[in-house]
């Protein structure tokens, strides 16, 4: 999913103020907790691309077959990132 990193940067810092105020957390370094929160969540919410790129590619790799077995591409699509998803564990 993509967000501007300029959204994500205002969600961590929002997150990071309601904890804070909430005094789940303390933190000494505001300027570095921030800039590892937003890549924290870059990464996360970057999951989905990342499999969808992995999907393609075992996609292209296995096309001929694909095509054998009468698979259309969209249901050989949707069924590998359901595989790859429950395989890591990950939820989208």
């Amino acid at each position: 999913m993509q967000f501007p990193r300029e959204y994500v940067a205002y969600m961590a810092k929002q997150v990071l103020k309601r904890l804070a105020t909430a005094g789940l957390i303390q933190y000494d370094q505001p300027e570095y907790v921030t800039e590892v929160m937003i890549q924290v969540m870059l990464d996360e919410l970057s999951v989905e691309d990342r499999i969808h790129d992995e999907v393609r590619k075992i996609l292209e790799e296995h096309g001929d077959a694909m095509k054998q077995l009468g698979a259309t591409y969209e249901d050989a699509f949707k069924a590998i990132k359901k595989q790859l998803v429950r395989d890591r564990k990950v939820i989208l």
